[in-house]
């Protein structure tokens, strides 16, 4: 399978992706690392995250827990990968979200093929759209802050997310077979 990149303006992204849908009920990865071999790169499936303009510029906005492996690699990378699956890979994201990549081998697990889609920007062959972004803006969630109290409640554990603001730079989709 090739993929192909398109710019992020050139991209027909509100046709591709629907902002409630994609994230919060099909779920994404967020990956990030420097290569595709097991100890380069991690990932984690998210259900919570945004797409947006902010500051003239394309976004995906994502959190994620201290806690999680895949927060190192998210902190010391400056591109973070946001991929999106059919439905028949749903399996394949719960295993990425319910194991850890310190232990586990996800890609093998889950049955996903890494791959570099430029430097420092790891997606999956399998995706049906990989988002190759630049980190802009991070920001610990401060529980001081909430308006709302009801939010308090997701966070028993007391492990605040940090937010990550990202810039799409690249949009990898697989080439379309001409019929």
């Amino acid at each position: 399978m090739h993929i192909t990149k398109t710019s992020p303006d050139e991209a027909p992204l509100d046709m591709i992706l629907k902002p409630f849908s994609s994230i919060g009920h099909d779920w994404m990865l967020i990956t990030a690392g420097s290569g595709t071999g097991r100890s380069e790169w991690n990932t984690m499936t998210a259900s919570w995250g945004s797409f947006g303009v902010f500051w003239n510029k394309r976004t995906v906005t994502c959190v994620i827990r201290p806690t999680r492996h895949t927060w190192s690699f998210v902190e010391r990378e400056p591109l973070v990968t946001f991929s999106f699956f059919d439905s028949e890979f749903r399996k394949s994201l719960q295993v990425c979200g319910s194991t850890s990549g310190a232990d586990t081998d996800k890609a093998e697990a889950a049955g996903l093929t890494p791959v570099l889609l430029e430097s420092g920007a790891v997606g999956f062959a399998e995706a049906k759209l990989n988002l190759v972004c630049r980190k802009i803006y991070a920001q610990d969630i401060d529980p001081a802050l909430f308006i709302d109290p009801s939010i308090e409640k997701n966070y028993p554990e007391k492990d605040y997310h940090r937010m990550y603001m990202c810039e799409i730079t690249g949009v990898y989709r697989p080439e379309q077979k001409e019929s």
